[in-house]
C-alpha cells in the first residue's frame, strides 16, 4: 500500500476563503481531504503544497497524439486540402516505433501542462498503449478506422485485437473504443461490421462527427441524414458514442444526442484554425449533452495545451453569442476535467473529493498574474500559464516534480522525435 500527503495547499473548488487543506491519497484515490491532520499518514510521502493551488487533471478528450510529428508541416489550409495534400500522404509513411516516440513526446507534453488523461485515435495503437502504460498515463484509445479503403477489414481486426489486448490493462488506466473516423470516410456496409464488433466486444465508439458545414451538406445528400443521424442509424448512440467536434449539429440533433447519452467532444483551437466554424456548447449544455475539451491533432492546433482549450471555451462563446455567461469559467474547467473523465469513460475522476481516483496537478501560484488572488477560479481559466504545473499526480503516483518529469528522458525524446518527423516528410 502506498501513500502521499500533500500538505497546505489551496482547492480549486473551495469557495472564496481557500484555506490551507491537507489532500490524502492511498493507492490509487483521494482517501480524505481536510485541514486538520490526517491520522494513519504519518509515514506517507510528503509534497509541500504551500503556495499551490490543487486542480483536478485535465483531460484531453480527442486527440491524434502521435500528430506532434507533423506539428508545424501543414498550416492555414481548409480542412479537406489540408488531410488530402498534406497530412495523409504524410501519414502513409508511419509506422509503430514513429508512433511510439510521437505519442511519448505528446505524452510529455501534456505532463507538463497539467493534462492526465486523453483519448487517442490514430494508427499503429499498440505502440501508444505501450506508451501509455510505460509512462503511467490515463487513456481511452482506439484504431482510427478508414472504412474506404481496400484494407478496412484488416484495420478492424487491429482495433478488435487492441480491445482484447488492452481494455482496462495497466492498472485500469487504459481503455478501448472502436474508431471509425468519419461518414465521409466509412462506408455503410463497413459501419454495419464495426457495429458488430462492437456490441460482441462491448465497446465505445469514437467518430469525427458534423465538424464542418460540407461533411454535413456531403452527408445528407448521400446519406439523406445528418452526420449525427448517420451514425444513429447503425445503433452507434446505444453504443456509447464519443462524437469528435460536433460543430455543425442541429437543435433536433442535439435532443438527439441528450436523449441517446452521446458524449461531444468541443476542440476551439482546430476548428478556429482549420476554419470549421463554433459549435453550438451553450446549447448543448443547456441540453444537458455531456461536452468536453480536445485539442485534435497537434498538427493541426499546434500544442496540446487543455489549459488553453479550457480558456477559449470559456471565451469565444461569450464573443460568439454576446452573452457573458454563456460559458462560465467553472463551466469551462468542468468541461476539461470531469466532464473529459465521463466522456472518454472514467468513472469516479475529475473532482478532488474523497473516493475519486488521484489524478491531481498542483500550480505554482507565486507567479506575477496570480496576484492580487480574488478569486482562484478566474485566475486559473482566464490568467494562469499551463507551464505553472509544477506537480502532477497520476493514478496515485507522482510523475512530475517542480516541474520535471520524473520517469521521462526528456532529450531521448525531442531527438528521436526530430529525427522521425523529418523522416516522415521525406518519403
Amino acid at each position: 500500500m502506498s501513500k502521499l500527503l500533500i500538505k497546505n495547499v489551496e482547492l480549486i473548488n473551495q469557495g472564496p476563503q481557500y484555506p490551507k487543506m491537507n489532500i490524502a491519497i492511498t493507492d490509487n484515490k483521494i482517501t480524505a481531504i481536510s485541514a486538520k491532520t490526517i491520522p494513519g499518514f504519518a509515514d506517507a510521502q510528503v509534497i509541500d503544497g504551500t503556495d499551490k493551488l490543487a486542480v483536478p487533471g485535465m483531460v484531453n478528450a480527442h486527440t491524434h497524439a502521435a500528430m506532434t510529428l507533423l506539428r508545424s508541416y501543414a498550416d492555414d489550409m481548409a480542412l479537406m486540402d489540408w488531410l488530402n495534400k498534406m497530412i495523409w500522404p504524410a501519414e502513409a509513411n508511419l509506422d509503430g516505433d514513429a508512433i511510439y516516440w510521437g505519442t511519448q513526446l505528446a505524452i510529455l507534453e501534456m505532463l507538463r501542462s497539467g493534462t492526465t488523461a486523453f483519448a487517442d485515435m490514430y494508427f499503429f495503437m499498440d505502440a501508444t498503449a505501450r506508451a501509455v502504460e510505460e509512462t503511467g498515463f490515463r487513456a481511452s484509445l482506439a484504431r482510427g478506422l478508414i472504412g474506404n479503403a481496400p484494407d478496412a477489414d484488416t484495420k478492424l481486426a487491429e482495433n478488435v485485437e487492441l480491445f482484447q489486448n488492452w481494455n482496462n490493462k495497466a492498472d485500469g488506466r487504459i481503455k478501448v473504443m472502436l474508431g471509425p473516423h468519419a461518414p465521409y470516410t466509412c462506408n455503410p456496409e463497413f459501419l454495419k461490421k464495426v457495429k458488430l464488433a462492437a456490441d460482441k466486444l462491448g465497446s465505445e465508439i469514437h467518430m469525427h462527427l458534423s465538424e464542418t458545414e460540407q461533411e454535413v451538406k456531403d452527408c445528407v445528400q448521400a446519406y439523406g441524414k445528418t452526420p449525427i443521424e448517420f451514425a444513429d442509424s447503425f445503433g452507434f448512440l446505444e453504443n456509447g458514442l464519443l462524437a469528435a467536434h460536433c460543430v455543425h449539429v442541429t437543435p433536433a440533433e442535439i435532443k438527439l444526442m441528450a436523449a441517446k447519452k452521446v458524449r461531444a467532444v468541443h476542440n476551439p483551437q482546430s476548428n478556429l484554425k482549420l476554419a470549421s466554424g463554433f459549435a453550438p456548447v451553450p446549447q448543448m449544455l443547456q441540453a444537458q449533452v455531456c461536452v468536453a475539451l480536445g485539442t485534435d491533432g497537434a498538427s493541426s492546433n499546434n500544442n496540446l495545451d487543455m489549459l488553453e482549450e479550457c480558456r477559449m471555451a470559456a471565451m469565444i462563446h461569450k464573443g460568439f453569442s454576446g452573452d457573458p455567461l454563456a460559458v462560465p469559467a467553472k463551466t469551462a474547467l468542468d468541461m476539461a476535467t470531469y466532464n473529459g473523465a465521463q466522456a472518454i469513460g472514467f468513472d469516479q475522476l475529475g473532482k478532488l473529493e474523497p473516493g475519486y481516483l488521484a489524478d491531481i496537478v498542483l500550480y505554482d501560484m507565486h507567479k506575477p498574474y496570480w496576484y492580487p488572488r480574488h478569486d482562484r477560479l478566474s485566475l486559473f481559466v482566464y490568467a494562469a500559464n499551463s507551464a505553472d504545473a509544477d506537480t502532477v499526480i497520476i493514478n496515485g503516483k507522482l510523475l512530475l516534480q517542480h516541474g520535471k518529469p520524473l520517469f521521462m528522458d526528456e532529450e531521448k525524446i525531442y531527438a528521436e522525435c526530430e529525427t522521425r518527423g523529418k523522416r516522415l516528410i521525406a518519403k
